[in-house]
């Protein structure tokens, strides 16, 4: 038979301010191995107790510290060393890009395995087994009633004095707390067979969940429809068409939403007759159109419209627009041969907008005004 040995005596009280008493007199009493347990915290409990702070924030710290560091060179290593890449000008490690990913890490290095210390090595998981467990006094003081337990390895444990204290502190019921045997024979099994082939079985299971989804699952319909659904990739060939091409002209006449054709398309006398320009004079205007002249005009036509180009000799030489043939030109003639081009001056459709355009012609007449003042202009 084997003998029962003594985890420490349970008293069980009925308020929370007759616990707090008792927890203050075990502890004045000198017992240092003891623990109160209620259906819910008590303020103040922790001071009556005299508990020191939980060492649990030093591993917390320590396992932060560890991922932050850890992170910082893993990133260190991969910007720096491994594929050095410089983006927008930064050096190769930019500390301040990595700081969300370090945060990222440090926390979730210091809460895991804050937990993981917490399960395995204080509660000695896979171990669930306590003297406590299953014992009336734990059913009660889960419910409604409060309880104090001290144990019986505290240094100056004595039954009968230690049931003295509880009844002369009012205790309504008293009560012998033993040793499992499991309990007993076991400390940290992390080795144990039976956890590691559960863990072995979690591994496998999980491991085979996710490749079956990632590799099979989201292949198979409805997941699937998406993919394989009737379209033709850019820069792909296709069997639809006799030459092969998958990648279409739009058909003769389309026409885009929100643009509308030029409708005087090799009309250039009918362009000059009936365009007119829709934008007013005005600062802005001829800025707007100094500014778009200077970039796509003068490196042929000169800043001043005299047809000295920066690209003397490399093409014919264009004609100045001081001429008399061109300042009889209407502001649509000038738009028309901008949008549509002439002789190897090519179109300029695609990189001006149609109000540039505009605001072009209206500088091209102040260029010509400038170098062929009449004498009202300068009264």
């Amino acid at each position: 038979m084997i003998e029962k040995r003594l985890y420490g005596y349970a008293a069980i009280f009925d308020t929370p301010d007759e616990i707090i008493k008792a927890a203050e007199e075990v502890r004045n009493e000198g017992y240092k191995k003891f623990d109160v347990h209620s259906p819910y915290p008590i303020h103040g409990m922790p001071k009556a107790m005299n508990l020191p702070p939980s060492k649990l924030g030093y591993a917390a710290l320590i396992f932060g510290l560890t991922g932050a560091i850890t992170a910082l060179l893993i990133t260190f290593w991969i910007s720096a060393v491994d594929y050095p890449l410089i983006i927008g000008g930064k050096p190769f490690f930019s500390f301040p890009a990595y700081v969300p990913v370090i945060f990222e890490v440090t926390v979730l290095s210091a809460s895991i395995a804050t937990v993981v210390t917490m399960l395995f090595i204080i509660f000695k998981f896979p171990n669930n087994s306590h003297p406590l467990n299953d014992t009336e006094y734990m059913k009660k003081v889960s419910s409604d009633k409060y309880g104090i337990v001290i144990q019986a390895n505290d240094d100056i444990f004595d039954d009968s004095k230690v049931v003295r204290l509880f009844e002369k502190l009012g205790s309504k019921e008293i009560i012998p707390i033993y040793f499992d045997n499991n309990e007993i024979n076991k400390s940290i099994q992390l080795l144990e067979p039976k956890f590691l082939l559960f863990l072995v079985l979690v591994s496998a299971v999980t491991s085979g969940l996710t490749y079956f989804t990632l590799n099979k699952l989201l292949y198979m319909p409805p997941f699937s429809w998406m993919m394989e659904q009737s379209k033709l990739n850019p820069q792909h060939t296709s069997n639809i068409f006799k030459d092969r091409f998958g990648m279409r002209t739009p058909v003769e006449g389309t026409v885009a939403r929100g643009h509308m054709p030029f409708m005087f398309k090799d009309k250039p006398e009918e362009a000059g007759k009936y365009l007119v320009n829709p934008l007013p004079v005005s600062k802005s205007v001829l800025q707007l159109g100094q500014k778009k002249y200077d970039i796509y005009c003068s490196p042929c036509h000169g800043y001043y419209g005299e047809g000295d180009s920066r690209l003397r000799g490399q093409f014919p030489n264009p004609p100045s627009l001081h001429t008399e043939k061109l300042k009889t030109w209407s502001d649509g003639r000038f738009f028309y041969v901008i949008t549509e081009g002439q002789n190897i001056m090519p179109s300029y459709s695609t990189q001006l907008t149609a109000d540039e355009r505009w605001a072009i012609v209206h500088y091209i007449r102040v260029l010509q005004r400038s170098l062929n003042a009449r004498e009202t202009d300068l009264q």
